[in-house]
């Protein structure tokens, strides 16, 4: 079986990537553990949602002030000058165009770059879109944080959507558990391989044709 990367790493691998000096909203689920990885000595400056700047990582145990928590109501820390506002003016941010990245969960992204990620369309689902639709037109690059394949095997990255969307054309780049894509006019580039895959591996699992240029080469020569 074809290894894959945690999600620990992952987010790892995600924070690299944030400058110096960013704006970050972490979406709800496995894009918070980003917070927790963020490389020392780099200014990066979480916002949430619900109405803060400045947010920290989650708290140590027993130091949990629940007072303080993020958009999925998790509990986090505050960091030196944080600040708190109106949720109102929270959302004046991210529709503004403030934020230099936000970091989302999927259940598909296409290779335009359209996003699914709040419904699977199942009747009597419960509509759970959030603020996602607001951070995806609303931030300069939207990066998503996803496995590549659901757990019933399905790929999560196709060639159109076929769950209602969240934003069109609005992903920037696609961290999986097997590789790293940027969306290109041309479709999927393999940015970096993972975990040992390769791309006729990855083009079997998703039945796509990915791009492949010498960053992506390589990154599969690195992992043999």
């Amino acid at each position: 079986m074809t290894a894959r990367l945690a999600r620990r790493e992952l987010a790892r691998r995600i924070a690299e990537d944030i400058p110096d000096g960013a704006v970050v909203n972490l979406g709800i689920g496995a894009p918070t553990l980003v917070a927790d990885e963020l490389p020392a000595g780099r200014e990066i400056i979480l916002h949430t949602e619900n109405g803060m700047l400045g947010m920290g990582p989650a708290p140590a145990a027993g130091s949990v002030d629940p007072d303080l928590i993020n958009a999925g109501k998790q509990a986090v820390t505050a960091l030196t000058g944080a600040s708190f506002f109106h949720h109102a003016d929270s959302f004046g941010m991210m529709r503004g165009g403030h934020l230099d990245v936000c970091v989302l969960g999927a259940f598909q992204v296409s290779e335009h770059g359209d996003l699914a990620n709040w419904s699977t369309g199942e009747p009597g689902a419960i509509p759970a879109v959030g603020g996602a639709m607001d951070l995806a037109i609303g931030a300069k690059e939207v990066y998503v944080m996803t496995d590549l394949l659901t757990r019933q095997g399905e790929p999560k990255l196709v060639a159109a959507c076929t769950y209602p969307l969240t934003g069109v054309g609005c992903v920037s780049r696609v961290y999986t558990d097997r590789a790293i894509f940027d969306v290109t006019d041309e479709g999927f580039a393999v940015r970096e391989l993972l975990a040992g895959n390769t791309v006729a591996e990855l083009e079997r699992l998703t039945g796509l044709r990915f791009v492949t240029g010498a960053e992506s080469v390589d990154a599969e020569e690195g992992s043999r």
